[in-house]
C-alpha cells in the first residue's frame, strides 16, 4: 500500500531522514517506533505531502504522493493527531464529521450528523456527546472523538500520531483496544508512530525501528523481542547503555 524510496529531508544543516525504505503490505499495522527528535512525525508528513522530500520517492499503491491529485490522494487518509486538535468552537459532531460538511466528501448536514453519532458510537461515547464541546470532554474522551474523526469517511490508510500520549494506562489500553479493533474491522492499512512499547504490541503486525535518520530494523511483531538487533532490543527494553546515545 505504502512505500518509501531512499527518502531524503533535511532542515537546514539538520539531516532527519537519511535515506528511509519501508514498505508498509496492504491491510497491515506498521509501527514505527524511535526515540524522540529521530524524524517519525516528519515521516508521516512527508507521505501525507505535508512536507516535501529532498530526494527519494513515496509511492501510495504505486502511485508517486508528489504528483497524485491532492483531493483525491488525502480522502484516502485518515488521521488521529498526537494532541486530538479538536476544533475547540465546534461542537463533537462535527468535529467528528468535519471532512463530511465540507469538500469532496460533502454530504447533507443531517446524514453527516448520523455518521458522525454511527462514529462516536464505535468509539464507545453515547449520542448526547455529540452536542458537547471538546472543552466539556476529558482527555480521554477527546482521545476517543479524534478516533472516531479519523475514521468518519471511511478510509484506505489511518494514521496515528502518538495514540496514547498523555492519558492514563487505563485509558490508553482502552485506546489500544479501540485502534486494534477498528483497524482489523475497517480491512485499512495503518501507520502508527510511537515510543510507548505498550501501544506497540496491543496494535502492530509489524514494527519497524527508525533510527539516526533510517530504517535500522524492520520485522514482524512476533520477532521483535528475539531480533539480535542492538538498537531494537535497546530501545524495547529501556536499556541506558547501547548503541542509541541518551540526549543529556
Amino acid at each position: 500500500m505504502i512505500e518509501l524510496r531512499d527518502v531524503h529531508k533535511a532542515f537546514g544543516k539538520n539531516r532527519v531522514l537519511r535515506g528511509v525504505n519501508l514498505t508498509v503490505p496492504s491491510g497491515e499495522s506498521m509501527v514505527i517506533i524511535g526515540g524522540s527528535g529521530t524524524g517519525k512525525s516528519v515521516l508521516l508528513k512527508c507521505i501525507l505531502g505535508l512536507v516535501h522530500p529532498d530526494s527519494g520517492a513515496i509511492l501510495l499503491d504505486g502511485e508517486d504522493v508528489e504528483t497524485a491529485a491532492r483531493d483525491a490522494f488525502l480522502a484516502r487518509f485518515g488521521m488521529l493527531f498526537q494532541g486530538g486538535a479538536l476544533f475547540d468552537s465546534l461542537p463533537v459532531w462535527q468535529n467528528v464529521a468535519f471532512r463530511l460538511l465540507r469538500g469532496s466528501l460533502k454530504r447533507p448536514k443531517d446524514e453527516a450528523r448520523e455518521v458522525a453519532i454511527e462514529k462516536l458510537r464505535r468509539v464507545g461515547l453515547k449520542p448526547d456527546v455529540a452536542d458537547l464541546f471538546p472543552a466539556e470532554l476529558s482527555g480521554g474522551m477527546q482521545k476517543r472523538v479524534g478516533l472516531a474523526r479519523a475514521i468518519a469517511a471511511d478510509p484506505e490508510v489511518i494514521f496515528f500520531d502518538e495514540p496514547t500520549t498523555g492519558l492514563d494506562p487505563i485509558m490508553a489500553g482502552v485506546i489500544n483496544e479501540l485502534i486494534r479493533e477498528i483497524v482489523t474491522e475497517m480491512g485499512a492499512t495503518a501507520m502508527t508512530i510511537t515510543h510507548d512499547m505498550t501501544s506497540v504490541r496491543a496494535i502492530a503486525d509489524r514494527v519497524a525501528m527508525l533510527h539516526d535518520g533510517v530504517i535500522q530494523w524492520t520485522g514482524p511483531i512476533a520477532e521483535m523481542d528475539t531480533t539480535p538487533d542492538p538498537y531494537v532490543q535497546q530501545f524495547t527494553h529501556g536499556r541506558a547503555e547501547g548503541p542509541i546515545a541518551a540526549v543529556r
